[in-house]
């Protein structure tokens, strides 16, 4: 779950990996599209599972807490991934790390299909978690490397990236929710679905041209390091206190969001359980992409203003019992949020120096999925303690607390 509509800057060896095409691989331009097609049917798998988790608690009857480590697996997985090989594709190359990346996916989708008990759920999630991690740094820039070779415009790699990554996990929900309601085996149905997605993609991509020269050379492994100047730490901490509340927003949505619709709005439907994190992801992703033009103070004071506003509207539709209301705030709150993140990045990526930025992005990734994984226990945690509403009203005002003073800190870096 990360994105960012700023150019990746493309390695030394990315630059210099020749851009003819091997009469085994496809053209640049092709190749383009295939990457930013698995880019989308991963993160679209990550998030199928949402609409799910009622019918698997439904199913065992465990509880809330329950749910929640189990959506918080697949974050420790993304971070794990991230911090011990979220860089090793500039080693590497591109097209292996993201076959592996299909690979582990699928993984993924075989042991939900074959060990779906509650030891089972948590492990595909964490195993969904490893494959996350190293893709989507690595398909962002080999979506701009294939852009460059391809001689697409400028802006077209970010905005597709950014598409594939959030988007992808809009729709991922929207698919489960349908199928769920629409199909005799919906704990089957999707993961069989991505499963031949997965599988044909792993074989297709295999022929996509790679865009770094893998080194000869063999440094010694090292996981990610974060190296930002004394001076501009301020700035960097300031971002990834944004991401790490954005990220809460994400998870708790994404967690927690079929359990807040049960216990405050009473709708038990699972294509509804799939629209809300839809409406909030793709929110997100159009924002992104609708305010790239405009200045980084301007995208984060309209991103806090937003954030704050579609939140408070989330708590007067979860006050009223009002599911439009509900619903409206989840897309203002997505397309505040969303840009915010966007912000976050490129002010982390800008208190780097440009050879250490690589390592700084990865640092804000690390520290939002920390934020998908402890306010979501958290909250959890809290439901078996309070009222639904009084958990969904609290979490509004700390997710508000938190945008305004971490987007402030930016504005002001």
């Amino acid at each position: 779950m990360t994105s960012t509509t700023t150019n990746p800057i493309p390695t030394a060896e990315a630059s210099a990996a020749p851009a003819r095409v091997g009469a085994s691989r496809l053209p640049h331009g092709a190749g383009f599209w295939i990457i930013a097609l698995a880019f989308f049917t991963e993160m679209a798998f990550c998030a199928v599972p949402t609409p799910l988790y009622a019918i698997y608690q439904q199913r065992d009857g465990f509880p809330v807490i329950v749910l929640t480590v189990i959506f918080v697996s697949y974050a420790i997985g993304v971070m794990l991934s991230l911090y011990l090989a979220g860089h090793l594709s500039d080693r590497l190359g591109r097209r292996r790390v993201i076959l592996a990346s299909l690979l582990i996916t699928l993984l993924a989708a075989i042991l939900f299909l074959i060990w779906n008990d509650v030891a089972g759920l948590i492990v595909a999630r964490f195993v969904n978690g490893l494959g996350v991690g190293i893709l989507t740094a690595t398909a962002t820039a080999h979506l701009t490397e294939l852009g460059i070779a391809a001689k697409h415009a400028p802006e077209r790699a970010p905005i597709i990236a950014t598409f594939a990554n959030l988007g992808g996990i809009g729709f991922g929900p929207l698919i489960g929710g349908i199928i769920a309601t629409w199909s005799a085996r919906p704990l089957v149905v999707p993961f069989v679905l991505f499963a031949a997605l997965l599988a044909v993609e792993i074989i297709v991509v295999a022929f996509v041209p790679e865009t770094v020269e893998p080194s000869e050379e063999r440094p010694a492994y090292r996981p990610q390091r974060i190296a930002v100047p004394a001076d501009r730490r301020g700035a960097f901490w300031a971002a990834a206190a944004a991401a790490f509340g954005v990220f809460a927003v994400f998870g708790t949505f994404m967690g927690l969001s079929s359990t807040f619709l049960v216990g405050i709005l009473g709708q038990h439907s699972a294509l509804l359980a799939g629209v809300a994190p839809f409406i909030l992801f793709v929110a997100a992703a159009s924002a992104q992409i609708g305010t790239v033009r405009l200045g980084l103070r301007s995208q984060l004071g309209l991103g806090i203003a937003l954030a704050i506003g579609g939140l408070v509207t989330v708590g007067i539709g979860a006050m009223f019992a009002t599911l439009a209301v509900f619903l409206i705030g989840s897309g203002v709150t997505g397309a505040g949020i969303g840009i915010l993140f966007r912000g976050a990045l490129v002010t982390a990526g800008s208190a780097a120096v440009p050879e250490r930025r690589g390592e700084a992005l990865a640092g804000v990734f690390l520290i939002a999925y920390a934020g998908m994984t402890l306010p979501p226990l958290l909250a959890a945690a809290a439901l078996s303690l309070w009222p639904t509403l009084d958990v969904l009203l609290g979490l509004t005002v700390f997710a508000a607390i938190l945008v305004a003073v971490a987007g402030s800190r930016m504005i002001r870096r």
